[in-house]
């Protein structure tokens, strides 16, 4: 180029590049150092016209470049992608606490019956996975053409395998994924969050008003903790996760026990709220039923081997439990026996009120503990490896 680098270009590139620019609306023109031949001798203004317009052409080139640019990095790089949005509620009547999570990740609660899973075709879900540990409903699931898959998790966090199988599920599967648990509160959104932060769908920082928008408790020490130091996986590892994802998982008989006591404690609690009366999202269950099935899921946890080997507090919370259990159905079987009125009687208040702050205690005393310690643990590998 020569120095006058404002005005002037030289060579055949330029020459294109000029005639390109201009279209119609400028003379074609061949750019070159001033000649002293009237033919190339050029008013300044027919310069400045040429580089506006030479100059308009490599902007626009520039914006085509950089957007041919961005879109390929979309494609590589999901969190980049217009799929990102705010969490927010689905109006789902027969899904429980419904939240879109990313536009390709749904949490919630326990699809039951033929309308839930309407509901979920209707989203485009083409996955189900649950981190409950109840059997999924795996024929409604065919009937409606959707997969599922299990992978329960308890209250007490998300392990780090199960971290590795619920990222490369997200990451792999295709289409809409519904990831639920009993009642989508707390363990469902907590997965899908870690899942979505663990695969690059949504970035660590959103995690928590996952939890917050679903209601999650602040109890569930572990599921917060798993949430907050969840950072995105390698790809690499990911790759090399084996995971059979089976529609079915066999579980320790001592986490099966608890699913089905968690089941009928959650049951006695909507009684609780209506009085103690069959509601109608349920007539076909007795609250005298639930209580007795209650005592046997205590009495089936105190004859496992492992609860031996625990402490004797943990031990004690369980019998005291068991016994209130027995009361409570006394209760309420006496209660029914008569015409309804007044005041619930404490014969049924207070026994179900020492079950759940029994739940509360155990957690609190023997499970959190040991949580907070793990938590830290990681909180101080996440920082070691940023």
């Amino acid at each position: 180029m020569t120095s006058n680098v404002g005005l002037y270009a030289s060579g055949r590139r330029s020459d294109r590049i000029a005639r390109f620019a201009a279209g119609p609306y400028c003379k074609c023109v061949k750019i070159g150092a001033p000649s002293t031949n009237a033919q190339h001798n050029y008013k300044f203004d027919d310069m400045m016209t040429i580089l506006i317009a030479s100059s308009s052409f490599t902007f626009v080139f520039a914006l085509v470049f950089v957007n041919s640019c961005l879109a390929q990095d979309r494609t590589a790089n999901p969190e980049h992608s217009s799929t990102m949005l705010d969490p927010h509620r689905l109006a789902a009547t027969h899904l429980p606490n419904a939240i879109q999570i990313h536009a390709r990740v749904i949490s919630g609660g326990q699809p039951e019956g033929e309308q839930a899973f309407l509901d979920l075709n209707k989203f485009g879900v083409k996955t189900i996975i649950s981190v409950d540990s109840a059997k999924p409903d795996i024929a409604m699931a065919k009937k409606h053409g959707l997969r599922y898959v299990h992978l329960p998790l308890g209250y007490n966090g998300i392990p780090q395998e199960r971290i590795e199988e619920l990222t490369k599920a997200v990451r792999d599967f295709k289409g809409q994924i519904y990831i639920h648990c009993h009642h989508g509160k707390h363990r469902s959104p907590a997965a899908a969050a870690v899942a979505c932060i663990s695969s690059g769908l949504i970035e660590p920082t959103a995690g928590l008003a996952v939890l917050k928008l679903a209601g999650t408790s602040e109890d569930y020490l572990g599921l917060f903790q798993a949430v907050r130091s969840a950072r995105r996986l390698p790809t690499e590892l990911l790759d090399a996760v084996r995971a059979d994802f089976q529609e079915l998982a066999i579980l320790h008989p001592m986490a099966a026990a608890m699913v089905e006591l968690e089941h009928a404690h959650d049951h006695l609690k909507q009684f609780a709220s209506s009085g103690w009366q069959s509601g109608p999202h349920h007539p076909d269950i007795d609250p005298a039923h639930e209580a007795l099935l209650l005592v046997e899921h205590f009495a089936e946890i105190l004859r496992l081997d492992v609860i031996a080997r625990n402490p004797e507090g943990f031990q004690k919370l369980l019998r005291e439990s068991e016994s209130d259990g027995r009361n409570l159905e006394s209760a309420i079987r006496q209660w029914n026996r008569f015409p309804k009125s007044g005041a619930i009687p404490a014969s049924i208040v207070e026994p179900f009120s020492r079950v759940s702050q029994n739940c509360v205690t155990c957690h609190r005393q023997y499970r959190d503990p040991l949580l907070q310690s793990h938590g830290d643990r990681d909180q101080q590998n996440n920082r070691a490896r940023e």
